[in-house]
């Protein structure tokens, strides 16, 4: 639920040696960047799947048949094709408090949101991750992640040891934007759409009050101040003015 789209390909460029010959890699390294930079939706939603193959290959998904599983169905029931974007669910058996959702219409779930949330908070938790999907913030998300790999390129190219990673691994694509970060007014725009999210499907909205006062104690008590992303308690206050 967290991940920060950054501009990078005038940096690429500038990073690059000033010469008049370049070489192949530093060229790569240019094109990767502009064309991160027109990323278009339907390239991303190919990455997202060659992104989501790798990344159930390297995370443990559980069958179909499994408790874990047969729960998530019956949580998702109503949400086969949400907004005009068909999904698609997996739980990964793995104890973190997470789920995250991609461009084709990806959602992972974790064993330990399932272990820590009620049912309708589950839901607003993937009503949230499809608001950064339809809210074109996954598409930002996405083109940072490729321009990253150009920087790569770039230092490959000027011997930096960082170009050892290659923006053909998808699975540490995929881990990427798993783990990167959303701003503060995306996080709060994908809070708005889960509350409608609820609301439309006749669920209960205040499943995401419940939901921030839990991630509120995992935080430790923490209230943003200066974080680029709002804290659990400013978030719940913000869904409570929703309601």
């Amino acid at each position: 639920m967290k991940r920060i789209a950054v501009t990078i390909a005038t940096w690429v460029a500038l990073s690059l040696p000033l010469s008049g010959c370049m070489n192949q890699t530093s060229v790569a390294a240019l094109g990767d960047a502009f064309k991160a930079a027109t990323l278009t939706d339907s390239a991303a939603k190919e990455m997202a799947a060659q992104a989501t193959v790798q990344m159930d290959k390297k995370n443990p998904v559980l069958p179909a048949n499994h408790p874990y599983s047969r729960r998530l169905a019956k949580i998702v029931a109503p949400f086969k094709n949400e907004d005009g974007l068909a999904l698609n669910f997996k739980v990964y058996d793995a104890k973190q408090v997470n789920a995250f959702a991609m461009a084709n219409g990806t959602v992972r779930v974790y064993r330990g949101l399932l272990d820590n949330f009620t049912d309708d908070e589950v839901r607003f938790v993937i009503g949230h991750e499809i608001g950064h999907v339809k809210l074109g913030h996954s598409l930002k998300a996405m083109r940072t992640a490729y321009a990253t790999s150009a920087v790569r390129k770039g230092l490959a190219s000027q011997g930096g040891l960082a170009g050892q990673l290659s923006a053909s691994q998808l699975g540490a694509l995929g881990e990427q934007l798993v783990n990167s970060k959303f701003s503060r007014t995306q996080e709060t725009e994908s809070d708005t759409y889960a509350v409608s999210f609820m609301k439309k499907h006749g669920f209960d909205p205040r499943a995401g009050l419940s939901v921030m006062q839990k991630f509120y104690k995992m935080d430790g008590g923490k209230r943003s101040i200066l974080s680029s992303h709002p804290a659990s308690k400013d978030r719940e206050e913000h869904i409570e003015n929703l309601l």
